[in-house]
């Protein structure tokens, strides 16, 4: 249903208001259960993986490009000025969506469960990350590099929060995620379950990832962007494991690397290691 809409203050669109007012947006969004997602690529992807539309907002010549996405689904048409005054930044992908937010998995069943029969085998945790660009960096490093889910911190960013989801390209609708509910008690329940967990740090005097065999169930531990991961974790944990850096680049005062890169690099060298120790068995 389409409606078209010209005054920037209308009510029909308050889901859509002050998208760079960090506080409000996540006030508003958990009071409402919605979260927003931005661009053709991304909105197909929340539809595709089953997240209901609460409506749509875009312009005349996007309609198109959707028409086949958006049966039934009410659509607020406006002109170029108009989204952007809305939004409070020129919407260059030219529609904006307001999905409704499906219930998460416990920590439990996702250890449980996960995406295979047996259960998950490589997860990751994360820890205290307040920056939403970076965790939706991580789930798309984690979505291309074999993650089967990722558990966050109850003090971590929202992985549907507009920035996380743009910077994913969708890829937070793809991998499964809970919250522990007991921080404290996270690496006791991952224990239960049979995971190995692994905590990352710059410390070069740690197990380098790549030679790590840690079995069949990993859980790779990362810490938040400046301070890493809290001594509990840290200590805690069944092995802390490196990322190898050169000696030329310690020397230069180079000892690490951002939590988005060693998200990275960490995935794959994990996957290399999970499924060097499924081959031996």
């Amino acid at each position: 249903m389409l409606e078209y809409v010209t005054d920037v203050d209308d009510p029909r669109l308050s889901d859509y208001t002050r998208l760079r007012d960090v506080e409000l947006r996540k006030s508003l969004e958990a009071e409402r259960g919605l979260f927003l997602a931005e661009g053709e690529k991304v909105i197909r992807r929340a539809i595709g993986a089953g997240y209901p539309i609460r409506s749509v907002l875009t312009t005349r010549r996007w309609l198109t490009a959707l028409e086949d996405v958006l049966a039934g689904a009410t659509v607020y048409v406006v002109s170029d000025e108009i989204i952007s005054g809305i939004a409070g930044f020129p919407v260059h992908r030219g529609a904006l969506a307001s999905m409704e937010r499906l219930p998460l998995p416990s920590a439990q069943t996702l250890m449980k469960d996960g995406v295979h029969r047996d259960g998950a085998r490589r997860l990751l945790v994360l820890e205290d990350l307040v920056d939403h660009s970076n965790v939706g960096a991580i789930f798309r490093s984690a979505a291309a590099l074999g993650v089967d889910g990722i558990i966050l911190s109850p003090r971590c960013a929202d992985p549907l929060y507009r920035r996380s989801v743009k910077v994913s390209m969708g890829a937070v609708f793809s991998i499964p995620y809970a919250r522990f509910d007991d921080w404290f008690q996270g690496l006791a329940q991952l224990r239960e379950h049979g995971f190995h967990s692994l905590a990352l740090t710059p410390d070069q005097n740690a197990t380098p990832i790549d030679t790590v065999e840690a079995g069949d169930r990993v859980a790779l531990l990362l810490g938040s962007e400046g301070d890493g991961l809290s001594s509990h974790w840290l200590t805690e944990a069944d092995q802390r494991v490196c990322i190898p850096m050169s000696a030329e680049a310690m020397s230069a005062g180079v000892d690490s690397l951002n939590v988005v890169a060693a998200a990275a690099i960490a995935c794959h060298g994990l996957m290399r290691t999970t499924d060097l120790s499924r081959g031996r068995g």
